[in-house]
C-alpha cells in the first residue's frame, strides 16, 4: 500500500492516509509564522519537494535557492535526501502541525486521535 502512515513513538500505527503526496505545516514557535513542507511518498521514503515561509527569523532560513513570490512566501527545494521517518515533536509552545492529504487538510490530532504527543511519520509499509 502507498501512502503516508503516522506512528505512536512506541511503534504503534495510528492513521493511514491516503495518496502520495502531503502538505505538513506549523507555525513557529518563536516568530509566529508559518512553515509549509510538501513531501511525496516515493520508493518506501519521505522526500521533500518544496519549503516555504513567509518571512525569516530565528531557525528559519530558506534555503540559498529560495525565492519571493508575489504573495510574500519564501521557497525553495529542501537539500535534503528521502528519509526513513520524519518525528513531528509536540510542543505547548506552539499550535499543533497541520497535514493535508488527498483534498484533506486537517490538525494532526483529528488525524491520529492524539494531542500533545510526538508522531512519527513513514511510508506505509
Amino acid at each position: 500500500m502507498a501512502g503516508l502512515c503516522l506512528f505512536a513513538l512506541g511503534g504503534a500505527l495510528l492513521a493511514s492516509l491516503p495518496g502520495t503526496q502531503f502538505i505538513l505545516s506549523w507555525t513557529h514557535s518563536i516568530e509566529k509564522t508559518e512553515w509549509r513542507e510538501n513531501w511525496t511518498v516515493e520508493a518506501g521514503r519521505l522526500r521533500p519537494t518544496e519549503a516555504r515561509i513567509r518571512g525569516t527569523g530565528a531557525g528559519m532560513e530558506p534555503g540559498p535557492d529560495a525565492r519571493l513570490t508575489a504573495d510574500g512566501w519564501m521557497v525553495w527545494t529542501p537539500d535534503l535526501p528521502p528519509q526513513d521517518s520524519v518525528t513531528l515533536a509536540a510542543s505547548s509552545f506552539t499550535g499543533e502541525h497541520r497535514l493535508c492529504a488527498g483534498a484533506e487538510c486537517r490538525p494532526l490530532s483529528d488525524w491520529t486521535g492524539v494531542r500533545d504527543q510526538a508522531v512519527a511519520m513513514r511510508a506505509c509499509p
